[in-house]
């Protein structure tokens, strides 16, 4: 297994990548719309945080990566890049999108209502840093998965960050064990994510943070 840096000639491998990575997850397709999808999660990091980005390879064959950021101020918060996204693809999104964020209206609407908390942009300077990280189903189990979370957390120790904070769903008890054994708690609210739902249930947000001094 090999961890290595972006590079421009990876951009058409990360693109097929970002579209098999997440295959058997609840979070496999958020509305079923690749284009906008990784306008949000993917391409603004070949763009604007080529750096910070990490691929994992197995025999040349890429298998996972880790995009993120040391100082989310300095990066478009994940609203303004949703936003962004929809103005862009919005007339070329089909049923399965629009049907997606008229039930997130819907449920943000409930919410209200209700009381109950609703997700928002994670700003906090004890844990500036940020991360996604995705890994290809063959590649679950080899390694890396933990080696690309090393990378990164090593590379926030030598840089003296303060922490790290990523979102995962309560409900993806595997993915909220992994990053429990890399070192991250879980943290506030766990509120419902507009509009998404797995096997016709909600699902629930969970942030995690992790510091360096454990």
């Amino acid at each position: 297994m090999e961890i290595r840096g972006f590079a421009e000639t990876d951009r058409a491998a990360l693109r097929d990548l970002f579209g098999r990575a997440g295959e058997g997850a609840p979070t496999a397709s958020l509305w079923g719309h690749r284009e906008s999808e990784a306008a949000v999660y993917l391409d603004p990091y070949m763009d604007l945080e080529p750096g910070s980005l990490l691929l994992a390879e197995d025999g040349g064959a890429l298998v996972g990566y880790l995009t993120g950021c040391p100082d989310s101020a300095t990066f478009p918060s994940e609203s303004a890049r949703l936003a962004q996204a929809l103005g862009k693809y919005w007339p070329g999104f089909r049923s399965r999108a629009a049907a997606f964020f008229a039930r997130g209206v819907l449920d943000m609407a409930r919410a209200g209502i209700r009381g109950e908390p609703a997700p928002e942009d994670f700003t906090d300077a004890r844990w500036p840093a940020h991360l996604h990280i995705a890994v290809a189903p063959s590649a679950r189990g080899t390694g890396a998965a933990d080696a690309l979370m090393h990378r990164w957390l090593d590379r926030l120790r030598l840089t003296g960050s303060p922490g790290c904070h990523l979102r995962t769903l309560v409900e993806n008890a595997r993915a909220v064990r992994f990053f429990e054994r890399m070192g991250f708690v879980r943290h506030g609210p766990t509120p419902m994510v507009p509009g998404l739902r797995h096997e016709g249930r909600p699902l629930h947000q969970q942030t995690m943070v992790w510091s360096p001094e454990g």
